[in-house]
């Protein structure tokens, strides 16, 4: 093996010189990456290419045309996991996604409860902690780093524009973030690595707003839905936020760019019209819909291929009918649908993404409730 010791090297003509072949670079010291902002990527780079983003904090790689930046963040052993009472039979001793229930109703009263659970190990949830309020029919999408609660209730009539969050890494109580640019309830939540999405929602109608995962403040205004959505879904990949309309009557899903802003625009169809609220997970390719009112609750699961425009295709059944929880979470594999509605219930079920059937069981939260949303750290637009 030859080698090469060199400070500095360019070009004779300038630019970067074409090392091929197997190269090995070391150092007793440390590499340097390029770096920028957000706004300065590049586009069409050459998949691989890698760079430090200032704005998050993190090294970034380029996936290719269709899937674009994507950060790339370290994982944190203590909350993949994490050691608890052996005569706890609970979903935490695994490594692996973390995925929260937050909030709802313990019906007729509205709660600030979180549950956790670690989403390739089966098993019952876990207190994680407590909202920063006490609300219902929220909405709920995550980073790699942190999970954040959207909007919500006040019951019976007090609308909210809250938007609090916490770290995965660690259980507590979640803390204010920042504010939606109006309040309303059941609003559609998704999110990529770097930018938080709430659109449609009661009294909200057709708003869709959006803000930076990494800063706190008031969400800004991101475009209009096509049409007044009153009680909505999302889910996402790294590039596309695809929404449900959340009218019982109505089978439409739009979606958005979510680097950009703008409308939303027709997707497609789920198999059967439902609303209130349709339970949604997604991994980067897969989105999952399931439940919902068709105008009695259902147990009906739909699939889609996030970047192809069409009709959604029945991927199978959950284990029992339910609407008006919004607390789907998903990792690369897996989709988990928790809590119940009308009425309060505590099943979490799970279906494999890349397959089709009906979901199974997969434990239970702490207690019985409806009408909770969920997140997790390792959805599809991460």
């Amino acid at each position: 093996m030859s080698e090469f010791q060199a400070s500095n090297f360019k070009k004779e003509n300038g630019g970067t010189p074409n090392l091929v072949g197997k190269t090995e670079l070391t150092s007793p010291y440390f590499f340097v990456p390029p770096s920028g902002d957000t706004a300065s990527r590049p586009s069409s780079c050459a998949p691989g290419t890698l760079r430090f983003n200032t704005d998050i904090g993190s090294l970034e790689v380029y996936r290719g045309d269709t899937i674009g930046w994507e950060q790339i963040q370290r994982r944190e052993g203590q909350y993949l996991g994490g050691a608890i009472s052996p005569t706890y039979a609970g979903s935490n001793n695994g490594t692996g996604t973390r995925a929260l229930s937050m909030g709802g109703q313990v019906f007729p009263a509205d709660i600030n409860k979180i549950d956790f659970v670690t989403i390739p190990t089966l098993g019952n949830a876990q207190d994680f902690g407590n909202l920063s309020e006490t609300r219902t029919q929220s909405a709920g999408l995550g980073s790699r780093v942190r999970g954040y609660c959207v909007g919500g209730l006040i019951s019976p009539g007090n609308y909210r524009d809250t938007i609090d969050s916490h770290e995965f890494a660690s259980t507590g109580d979640f803390i204010d973030f920042g504010n939606l640019t109006a309040t309303g309830r059941l609003l559609a939540a998704f999110s990529n690595s770097t930018r938080g999405v709430a659109a449609g929602g009661q009294p909200r109608n057709d708003v869709i707003d959006y803000f930076t995962l990494a800063t706190t403040g008031t969400a800004q205004d991101f475009g209009d839905l096509p049409a007044t959505d009153l009680f909505c879904s999302g889910l996402a990949s790294p590039t596309r936020g695809l929404i449900k309309d959340g009218t019982d009557t109505d089978n439409t899903i739009t979606f958005v760019t979510i680097s950009t802003t703008g409308d939303s625009v027709d997707y497609g169809d789920l198999s059967v019209a439902r609303g209130t609220c349709v339970q949604t997970a997604a991994n980067a390719t897969r989105g999952i819909f399931a439940s919902g009112r068709t105008p009695s609750a259902n147990n009906t699961i739909d699939f889609v291929t996030i970047a192809t425009l069409g009709n959604a295709i029945n991927f199978g059944d959950l284990t029992r009918t339910t609407a008006e929880s919004n607390a789907g979470a998903a990792n690369p594999t897996r989709a988990i649908f928790m809590g119940n509605g009308p009425g309060n219930g505590d099943t979490i079920d799970l279906v494999e993404i890349s397959t089709t059937g009906d979901a199974v069981d997969f434990g239970n939260l702490t207690s019985s409730r409806t009408h909770n949303c969920a997140c997790s750290n390792g959805h599809g637009g991460l």
